[in-house]
C-alpha cells in the first residue's frame, strides 16, 4: 500500500491499493497489531472490571459487616430490655402484694355487712 503525501499541509491525499504483494506483510503486522491492541484493551477491561467487581464486593462486605455489628447491638438492646421488663414486672408484684396488704388494713377499705347494720 502506497499513499501520497501532500507537501503543503503533510496530509496523506492518495492511497493505492492496486499492488497487495509488496504490503501484505504489513497488513499482516497491522492485523496482529490491532490484534494486540484488542487483547490489551481486553486486558484493560477485564482489569477494570476486575477492580470494579473488587470494590463491589469489598463495598458488600463492608455492608455486611456493618449490619451484622447493628444486629449485635439490637440483640444486646432487646436483652437489656428483657431484663428490664422482668425487673418491672417483679416490682409491680411487690408493690401490688403491699397495696393489697394496705387496703385490707385499712377501715375505709373493709366490706361491709349490710344485713347487720339493718337488724
Amino acid at each position: 500500500m502506497e499513499a501520497e503525501v501532500d507537501e503543503d499541509d503533510g496530509t496523506f491525499t492518495n492511497i493505492s491499493l492496486a499492488d497487495d504483494t509488496v504490503d501484505s506483510g504489513s497488513a499482516a503486522l497491522y492485523s496482529k497489531q490491532e490484534n494486540e491492541l484488542f487483547i490489551m484493551n481486553c486486558d484493560i477491561d477485564g482489569d477494570m472490571e476486575n477492580q470494579v467487581e473488587m470494590e463491589e464486593k469489598t463495598r458488600l462486605i463492608n455492608q455486611v459487616l456493618e449490619l451484622q455489628h447493628t444486629l449485635e447491638d439490637l440483640s444486646a438492646r432487646v436483652d437489656a430490655v428483657k431484663e428490664e421488663n422482668l425487673k418491672l414486672k417483679s416490682e409491680n408484684q411487690v408493690l401490688g402484694q403491699y397495696i393489697e396488704n394496705l387496703m385490707s388494713a385499712s377501715s375505709v377499705f373493709q366490706t361491709t355487712d349490710t344485713k347487720s347494720k339493718r337488724k
